[in-house]
């Protein structure tokens, strides 16, 4: 069976809540943002508000994966920070005070470098570059808004969602929750090209509006690994225990780094097209020591430091996911006002106390000969407040290992995981 790289991130959802209710202009109803970025044809490098904010975007998904890990216990990870950064800076355009510093904040975003303009600015141009039809590699990232018809958003969020994320804004009548959650539900079906189904399963009695951000990607592994190569064979979860896999394996020149501090090897898989995945295997018993040394500084490192040299690569097949209670995490991450009852979201609709009351993330891959598939979802609710060898190094990834997908276009990590048990069923 011909497999693809499929990486659907996150859907984020925002569950409002409202007291005081009004009718939404019917011109705000009808509107929807066409889905197509605008014309950049322009060369790269004019436009580089993407790079501005890249920094951010990866400090954040190393310190979200440092929080999911507290919680992961022995258990596999996957999410995308890219699809999570993404849907809070949308969210942010309607934050105020302190609730807007403390968003910045656990975003990572330091005002002190870079203007709030410029953040929007650089998703703004992420999302153009990801969405640019003459890639080789198929990337789709898109956003939109289901509006009650009893919420009037102010003028400048609506205009703002627009402009710089490219939000489509879809009237739908929350007073029928059943209703709104199917419509919901086939709009993320349909854009994660069916990878995450039936994601919301209930919608709250005083929901009027729904965000949701999603990202599509398709590709296939520079090299593909031989079918007829494939084998069962064992894969550690621990010192005592393991599980059988199907393990592929390539016998040809890889870009490899023998990290000898952090005791691990690094080897870049790419895809065809401008994106590309690192898989990270520690020594036995080195893991929480290089979990512990992931910052950019250490990924930048080891992405320089890489050099092509012919391996013994041997890779599970492998398909897990990951469901994470995003308001939890980011409760203990700092950013705390944006879900209760101080929550300051007066940017986003007229006469409205709103606040977040869930936020949820699920993210899938599959990663098998010709590529990878992958999906992800994030559910955000909003309430009212009421070393070198002679030989060539046999690298088996047979224990436990790291998983990073980039898109070298916009300096973006698109997929982060840790794969503990390959074996292990999908939740």
């Amino acid at each position: 069976m011909k497999s693809a790289l499929y990486l659907c991130l996150l859907v984020l959802v925002l569950q409002v809540q409202s007291q005081h209710r009004s009718n939404l202009n019917d011109e705000q109803q009808a509107q929807k943002i066409a889905h197509s970025p605008e014309d950049h044809s322009q060369a790269e490098g004019e436009n580089l508000a993407h790079v501005k904010i890249a920094p951010s975007n990866i400090d954040f998904a190393f310190r979200f994966y440092k929080q999911v890990r507290e919680e992961a216990g022995n258990k596999n990870i996957f999410f995308s920070p890219l699809s999570i950064s993404t849907a809070f800076a949308m969210l942010s355009l309607g934050a105020r005070s302190n609730t807007l510093s403390q968003l910045h904040k656990g975003l990572t975003f330091n005002l002190t470098e870079m203007e709030e303009q410029e953040i929007h600015e650089g998703f703004q141009r992420v999302l153009q570059l990801l969405n640019d039809p003459h890639r080789e590699v198929q990337l789709n990232m898109g956003n939109a808004l289901f509006i009650d018809d009893g919420l009037k958003l102010l003028q400048k969020f609506l205009d703002d969602v627009t402009n710089f994320y490219y939000s489509e804004a879809i009237s739908s009548n929350f007073q029928n929750s059943s209703e709104a959650r199917k419509e919901i539900n086939k709009y993320i079906e349909t854009k994660t090209r069916g990878k995450i189904v039936d994601l919301l399963k209930t919608l709250d009695e005083n929901t009027v509006m729904v965000l949701v951000n999603y990202i599509f990607f398709k590709g296939y592994w520079e090299k593909p690994f031989n079918n007829l190569a494939t084998r069962d064979d064992d894969f550690l979860l621990d010192g005592k225990n393991s599980v059988k896999v199907k393990m592929m394996h390539q016998n040809k020149a890889f870009n490899i780094y023998r990290d000898e501090k952090l005791s691990c090897w690094v080897v870049e898989i790419p895809y065809k097209g401008n994106a590309t995945s690192l898989f990270v295997l520690p020594d036995e018993g080195t893991m929480k020591q290089v979990e512990d040394a992931l910052l950019k500084e250490t990924v930048s490192n080891w992405m320089q430091s890489l050099e092509k040299r012919k391996i013994y690569l041997d890779l599970p097949k492998f398909s897990i996911s990951g469901s994470y209670d995003v308001k939890s995490l980011f409760e203990k991450m700092g950013v705390t006002e944006l879900f209760s009852g101080k929550a300051d979201l007066s940017g986003v609709a007229e006469k409205s106390l709103l606040k977040v009351s869930k936020a949820i993330h699920k993210a899938t891959v599959d990663v098998s000969e010709n590529g990878t598939e992958a999906a992800a979802v994030t559910v955000i609710e909003v309430s009212l407040l009421s070393a070198l060898f002679p030989l060539p190094p046999h690298i088996r990834f047979n224990r436990p290992f790291l998983m990073m997908v980039f898109d070298k276009t916009t300096h973006s990590i698109l997929f982060m995981g840790k794969i503990v048990n390959p074996a292990a069923k999908e939740d």
